[in-house]
């Protein structure tokens, strides 16, 4: 058996859905960011630390400087993410 990995022959509509969703890449990230200042507002405990992990790794993909990220993620307030994620809204 030859499993060797083949390209995927996707239809002309697969090709233009994938386009799109790459394309789309920084506001869906962005939106993701937005929803994880929403969880953090509620979250406790372990999920809380949980929350953080994943605005770490979103504002990472966006492309906000490690400093910067890493100025934000020591001094732990939600209203400093929701700060640039009014930032991101206005560009």
């Amino acid at each position: 058996m030859s499993d060797a990995k083949q390209p995927r022959n996707y239809t002309p509509y697969q090709q233009k859905i994938i386009k799109r969703f790459y394309d789309n890449q920084g506001d869906i990230k962005h939106a993701r960011l937005s929803e994880l200042v929403g969880e953090l507002y509620l979250a406790e405990g372990k999920k809380k630390e949980k929350v953080w992990k994943s605005i770490e790794e979103t504002m990472t993909k966006l492309g906000i400087a490690p400093a910067r990220v890493a100025h934000l993620m020591s001094q732990k307030k939600p209203e400093l993410i929701a700060e640039v994620v009014k930032e991101l809204d206005r560009k």
